[in-house]
């Protein structure tokens, strides 16, 4: 039996690596060579549920998510550990004296990383509205270009898109990334007895020429406390 064969064969999808395409392309490739280790921890996030659902009944036409209670707590973490809020340089790591926060934003046709200065100045409610801001002026392409300078570390958030947990690559010339997966149900052992809580997993990719394992283990174990605790946020 003959199988017939199309006449023609459908041509590919030829994408150039320029332009937003480009730039992405350059900057992962520069992030995957650095000498990178990723560490996670999972966190209950039955605390900062609860905080939320009260900034949420205060606030008016603003959503409160999770995202920015992490930021909040992370700000914080940041401002504890020095090491990891810098940046590399040539034969040197920076330690800023600035906590500025890039916030992954997904785009139809790539990813933007607009930063919010001072982060642990500001408040989730704060964090929330400026987030909220600048990922409705990434996706409409009205940010200026400083809007996307001077971060210190970056936060890529994929739990809206049902991601357990990932790995982010480096954003150079930063020395960490988070990623954050989405929070969910899970069973989990309290005191001997089984219950159910809402489960994160918190995903730290470092580069290693700055921080070393201990340090950077200690870092995501109080991150990990702030948001199991809320206090002080």
């Amino acid at each position: 039996m003959m199988i017939a064969l199309p006449s023609s064969l459908p041509e590919p999808d030829l994408v150039p690596l320029r332009g937003m395409r480009g730039s992405i392309a350059r900057n992962m490739a520069a992030g995957w060579q650095a000498p990178r280790v990723a560490l996670a921890m999972q966190a209950d996030m039955s605390a900062c549920n609860r905080l939320r659902a009260q900034l949420q009944r205060r606030a008016e036409g603003l959503r409160i998510s999770v995202t920015p209670v992490v930021l909040r707590a992370l700000a914080m973490s940041l401002k504890r550990f020095p090491s990891i809020n810098a940046l590399m340089r040539e034969g040197a790591f920076e330690r800023m004296p600035g906590v500025h926060i890039g916030l992954a934003v997904a785009l139809d046709d790539g990813l933007a990383v607009p930063v919010i200065r001072d982060a642990d100045r500001k408040s989730i409610v704060m964090l929330a509205a400026e987030a909220a801001e600048l990922a409705a002026g990434a996706r409409a392409g009205t940010l200026p270009i400083k809007a996307y300078q001077g971060g210190t570390f970056t936060v890529s958030s994929l739990g809206a898109a049902g991601v357990d947990w990932f790995t982010p690559i480096l954003n150079p010339p930063q020395v960490g990334i988070l990623g954050l997966g989405r929070v969910q149900d899970q069973a989990v052992v309290r005191g001997g007895e089984i219950a159910i809580a809402p489960m994160t997993t918190l995903s730290f990719v470092f580069d290693h020429r700055a921080v070393d394992g201990h340090p950077a283990a200690q870092f995501l174990g109080d991150l990990k406390a702030r948001l199991e605790s809320c206090e002080g946020l």
